[in-house]
This record gives structure tokens, sequence and C-alpha cells, in this order.
């Protein structure tokens, strides 16, 4: 302990220095950026990271100075943003200790979704090195923009007499439904559906369909702390100086509207979608070409090709892999199938890997990629024209904005409000199944495939349409242009 104390005294001192130099150089030669300072926050999940540092890019062009805080095992995940923005700094701070995560795990992809508690709890850890750098550095930031998943950073920027901007990495469906939740849980009985009078559409959600996050707790029979704590530090997300989503109004705008009006606070932004306003991103690198994908859709007719992919940690078990297997086999299509590395130990716990003899038996019509595929590179591609998704935030956003109709299997989290949100509200995707251990029917998932494929439904053309709300709201003048113009007026104003 002592051995690690020490390690970290002389990171924080050779960084506060380095700072104090930084600054000094920057004073005497000048510096292309004069804006506000904002220290950006990520939480270490793929899903969350990736967004928010589109994000950052997108300040960093508006002229804002930025600071990453970053852990050394994340920092790889930094290049490109770095590579596109060079006067964006870092602050490196090492992962504290935790007992619940293994040594040399930074990031949820090591640990799965139930990793998000000790994690989030961990990183709370960095409060005092936060203050310390702050208070030695010769230009502070005036904010700090945070994921929701660090909502405890509200109670830091209080300290510091600095503003918290909260950045959601799912949908205002999902801020606007825990608003509700929080706001009644004493009256909530579990097992029981909820109605939402209050919102657009009035819903009314079964238990089971409801943000994980709340069930869990609701359903504690003994009160974790740690959880308790997060729970905490969620709800005050709502309560922080500006709010950003990344969403457009063509999507939400009426949940934005009613977490404006119960948050009390204009500045609710959206700003999205993200991924189409990021650095650059290299889809020729050595992965890609490697499986060839790319090239393999290139040969396919026009929307003829289904994409599935239930996202960068879900595991299906095994039954559920071969139903998946036998009713792309049967409804005649032509596929690419991202499927996810399977460990022995994963193989013992039940989950299930692609059938033997199943890439051998439709080699032609199928395309099996296993581990990391370029999802918005195929999702893009002429030839994709459905995608059968787990419905996370992300991969809504990505086919929304390629004009892909997605085929529903929500499972957990926010996944089934995403779910309702594209099939009852927009009525842009097909819902096929519902839930993480339900076990598809082959022929009956083949003949929904079959349809959404050969027939030019409803679903089709709604979801061509959103792609063009997509195009408006990010050109000159439209809803997610102004928005974003609109927050780097408020963090500015901040400099004073």
């Amino acid at each position: 302990m002592m051995a690690t104390g020490v390690v970290r005294f002389i990171h924080q001192t050779y960084y506060s220095l380095s700072q104090r130099l930084i600054g000094f150089i920057m004073e005497k030669e000048g510096s292309s950026k004069n804006g506000a300072h904002v220290l950006v926050f990520p939480y270490p999940a793929q899903g969350h990271m990736l967004p928010l540092l589109d994000l950052t890019h997108q300040l960093s062009q508006r002229n804002l100075t930025i600071t990453i805080l970053i852990t050394p095992g994340n920092l790889p995940i930094l290049t490109p943003l770095l590579s596109a923005n060079p006067s964006i700094q870092t602050l490196i701070l090492p992962f504290p200790n935790s007992p619940l995560i293994p040594p040399g795990v930074e990031n949820i992809k090591d640990l799965g979704d139930r990793g998000n508690i000790p994690m989030a709890a961990a990183l709370r850890k960095l409060e005092e090195p936060i203050i310390q750098w702050f208070e030695s550095h010769c230009d502070p930031p005036v904010a700090i923009l945070s994921d929701f998943f660090l909502g405890w950073t509200r109670d830091l920027a209080c300290k510091l007499h600095i503003e918290r901007v909260a950045f959601y990495t799912s949908g205002a469906i999902l801020a606007a439904v825990l608003h509700c939740l929080w706001e009644d849980l004493e009256a909530l009985k579990s097992g029981f559906e909820v109605k939402f009078p209050d919102l657009p559409g009035s819903p009314c959600l079964p238990w089971e369909e409801l943000p994980s996050l709340f069930r869990i707790y609701k359903e504690m029979e003994v009160p974790d702390p740690s959880f308790e704590e997060f729970i905490k530090s969620t709800v005050d997300n709502t309560l922080s100086w500006a709010v950003v989503f990344n969403s457009f109004v063509a999507l939400e705008g009426g949940f934005l509207d009613f977490l404006s009006q119960k948050m009390g606070n204009p500045r609710v932004y959206s700003v999205g979608p993200l991924h189409l306003l990021g650095p650059p991103k290299d889809f020729g690198g050595d992965t890609i070409v490697g499986n060839g994908v790319l090239s393999w859709l290139d040969k396919c007719e026009d929307g003829s090709v289904l994409y599935v992919c239930f996202g960068s940690q879900k595991f299906l078990k095994k039954p559920q892999m071969e139903a998946l297997a036998s009713a792309l086999e049967r409804s005649g299509v032509k596929f690419v199938w991202a499927v996810k590395q399977v460990t022995a130990q994963h193989l013992e716990s039940g989950f299930g890997s692609v059938p033997d003899g199943f890439e051998d038996s439709l080699a032609g019509r199928g395309f099996v990629i296993k581990g990391w595929a370029p999802q918005t590179a195929i999702l893009g591609h002429r030839a994709v024209g459905g995608f059968l998704s787990h419905c996370g935030w992300n991969s809504m956003l990505e086919a929304g904005a390629s004009g892909v109709t997605m085929l529903c299997w929500p499972m957990e989290a926010d996944q089934y409000l995403d779910d309702r949100l594209m099939v009852d509200y927009k009525k842009a995707a097909v819902r096929v199944l519902k839930g993480k251990d339900t076990v598809p029917e082959p022929g009956e998932l083949a003949r929904k495939i079959t349809e959404l494929m050969s027939g030019d439904v409803v679903e089709r053309i709604r979801a061509k349409e959103l792609r063009e709300n997509v195009v408006e709201a990010l050109k000159d003048g439209g809803s997610s242009n102004k928005d974003l113009d609109l927050l780097v007026q408020e963090l500015a104003r901040l400099k004073g």
C-alpha cells in the first residue's frame, strides 16, 4: 500500500508540474484555443465512451479548451480523437484499487454489465486526485462534462465552484421514465405495471420492461450501499447545470420537452447522432480488410442483406444461438452475423457459438464475423436493408441514420424503451422478440425476417424518413446543429 501511495504521489506531482509548464508555454507562444476550459470525464465502456468522444471532438472544433480524464488502460481509445485534435490535453490518473475489480481491469468490457456498480464506485475514488489537479492548474476548467453514470461529479463540481454537464449515452425517453420512477419511488410496488400519464403517449409499462437499474433497486431485499450511492448519483443528473443527449428532436422532441419542463432547466440539448460528427474514422483498417465484410457486401444487391448483432457485451445462450442460426437458414435472405468470441468458461456457463457446419452450409449467402465488427460501416452500406438488434441506443441511432429497418429483440437495461420508441412511437421498426432468455421459434423468426427483407413494408418507408430527419437535424440550422452551438455558447459564457 505504501509503495502504491508513493507512486501515485509521484505521478500527481509530475502531472501538476507538467501542467504548469504547459500553461507557461501556452502563455508565451500563444494558443489556438482561447475558449472556456472543460474537463471531460468518460465512463469506461465502449457504448459510453465513443459518443462522448465524438461530442468532445465537436467541442474542440468549436474552440473550447479540452482536457480528458482517462486511466492508462483506456488511453489507446483516445488515439483517433487526439490525432484529429492535437490541442486536447489528457489528465491520466491511475485506476483506483478496488477489491471487486481484478488488477489490470479498467473497462466494463472485461467485467460485463454486472460490473457497473463496482466500476462507478472505484472511479469515485478519483475525486481527491481531480481536486488536487484542479487546484494546481494555471487555467482550471469552468465545467465538468461527464457521463450520466458518473452523477457524483455534480457534487465534485459544487466543491470546485464550477458547473457540471451531464451527458446521456441513452435516450431522453430513459431519462424521462427514470425521472418519473424516482419521483414516485415509495409508491411503486414490485411486479406491477406502471403508468406514465405525463409522458408523451401516456405509456403503461409492464414491470419487466422497466429499466433494469430501477427494478434491481426495488427488488433488493438487503440494501447495498454501493448500489444506493449509484442510484443517488443517477438522480443527481437532473440537477446538473446542463443535460446533453445523443439524440435529435424529430426522434424524441416530446421527451426532451418533458425533461426541460420537469427539471426547470432550459439547458437540455439534443446534439446527435454523434457518430456522424466524430473524428474521422478509418474504415479501411487492418481488422476490416482482414475480415473482408465490406468487399463481400459490395457484391450484394441494394437492401438485400440483413445485419445481425447484439452489441459489444451480450452473449446468447446455446439454444438461442442454435435457433437463430436455424431462422437465418430458413429465411433464405443474405446476412452478416457478428458474434462475440466465446471462451471455454462461456461454454461451460451455457453460452453458445455458431453451430458447427453452419458457415460452410451457407457459404456465399451468409458472412459470419467473429469478434469486433465495423458496425457503422456495415449499416451504412447500400446492400444492408435490415438489422436484427438488441435495441441498444447507439445501435438504434446508427440504424436510424442509415435508414435501415430494425428487427427488435430487446433484452435488458433501457432496450425495452428504445424498442417502444422505434416500434410504437416512430413505426420505423418491427418487434420480433422480448427478453434476454427467450428462445426464438425458428420458423416464426424466419417468417418475420423474410417479410421485412422482401416487402416494401411501412416500417422500411418510415426508417428512410428517419434518415432524412437525421440529415435535417445535422445540417446548418438543423435542431442538433443549433443545440450544439447553444451548448458551446453557454459554456463560453462561464469563462466570464
